[in-house]
């Protein structure tokens, strides 16, 4: 399997996926109705997608 690193955009959108999770697990964005653990898993998964995928 060959990885790629992922693109600038595919990485920050995971890391602003993983600060909204980190912050919904502190209660300051009580409002969204996942639990973090979710939040923070989907932003691992854009991430390893972007590995995964060449070119993205």
């Amino acid at each position: 399997m060959n990885l790629s690193a992922p693109t600038q955009i595919v990485f920050i959108i995971s890391l602003v996926i993983a600060i909204i999770g980190i912050l919904a697990a502190l209660g300051v964005l009580a409002f969204i109705p996942l639990a973090s653990v979710w939040i923070v898993l989907i932003a691992y998964i854009v991430l390893a997608a972007g590995c995964l995928m060449r070119g993205a």
